[in-house]
């Protein structure tokens, strides 16, 4: 198999290698009806615990892919099989490059209009036979919402990827999945930032030592907060592992 699928505190994660990513996003793109792949941080892993649309989307997403150097740890402490970590941007890049490979089609959603126009040249430029099929602004009004999914509908690009401005994230897609027939949806905040050079990437020493949260901290001091969910997961983990050894 090329795909394994955990239950890491009840959360679902997926163990796929990047070698392994291009057959699935094929076979993912042959299903029909709505398809969804999730960037699954430590902080989304703890939100999906809960009942709620959030849990709902993440188990019924077609891949859920770990960000998070704290989920790894997490599997790897319960002995459960450790997943592969993906750094969010460069799996943006090669999941756009497979498409590209096979001649798929994309739209985009979110972002401002400057921000967008940007994106859309600078990814026509890197992926020469990926087709732009279509783009719309996120912090949209709600009085325009359904012309946005009924152009989506009518173009059935291979991938919908959303980026900021898009308010409900990963569950826009989800809480409209019987809307459309054919595309995968794919969120990533960042994503038009840095495609359009108004975003920095993390470096990649940084985000490969799990120090990514410290560069959020330097942007918005308030995720200090954040130590408090972390140490709730830690008991958790350790609340599994005693219920595992019974």
């Amino acid at each position: 198999m090329s795909i394994e699928r955990i239950s890491l505190i009840g959360v679902p994660v997926d163990i796929i290698s990047p070698e392994n990513l291009e057959n699935e996003l094929l076979e993912i793109l042959a299903k029909p009806g709505t398809k969804q792949i999730i960037f699954l941080s430590i902080w989304d892993l703890l939100k999906a615990r809960h009942k709620g649309d959030f849990a709902d989307c993440v188990k019924s997403a077609d891949l859920v892919l770990p960000i998070s150097k704290s989920i790894l740890k997490g599997a790897k402490f319960l002995k459960l099989h450790v997943p592969v970590r993906y750094n969010p941007f460069e799996a943006v890049i090669q999941i756009l490059s497979i498409l590209d490979s096979h001649y798929k089609s994309l739209y985009l959603f979110g972002s401002s209009e400057k921000t967008l126009a940007k994106t859309e040249r600078n990814i026509r430029d890197t992926f020469k036979n990926l087709k732009v099929i279509g783009r719309y602004i996120g912090y949209y009004p709600k009085t325009v919402e359904d012309d946005i999914v009924q152009a989506i509908f009518k173009a059935q690009p291979s991938l919908v990827l959303l980026s900021d401005g898009i308010k409900e994230k990963n569950c826009w897609a989800y809480r409209r999945r019987n809307r459309f027939s054919s595309s995968i949806f794919l969120y990533y905040k960042d994503a038009f930032g840095i495609f359009s050079e108004r975003v920095k990437r993390v470096k990649e020493k940084t985000f490969n030592n799990g120090n990514e949260i410290f560069v959020e901290l330097v942007h918005n001091p308030f995720k200090i907060f954040l130590l408090f969910p972390y140490m709730w997961y830690k008991i958790v983990l350790f609340w599994y592992k005693i219920r595992k050894k019974k």
